[in-house]
């Protein structure tokens, strides 16, 4: 998978994007297990402030490294 989308180079809708295919719900949380990664969030909602812009992507994963 390619790089993250630099937040000063990047729309909102293609970091969107990236986070819908880096990590794509299969409606199978006991197979996927990204729910209980993000602490029972979706990952649009985990990385909302990679989204719009608030904090790199780095900065949103070190969130969930824990």
């Amino acid at each position: 998978m390619k790089e993250a989308p630099d937040i000063i180079k990047s729309t909102e809708q293609e970091r969107r994007d990236y986070i819908k295919q880096r990590f794509p719900c299969i409606a199978d949380c006991d197979m996927c297990g990204l729910c209980k990664v993000f602490h029972g969030k979706d990952a649009e909602t985990a990385y909302d402030d990679y989204i719009i812009g608030v904090r790199t992507f780095l900065e949103v994963s070190a969130d969930y490294k824990r």
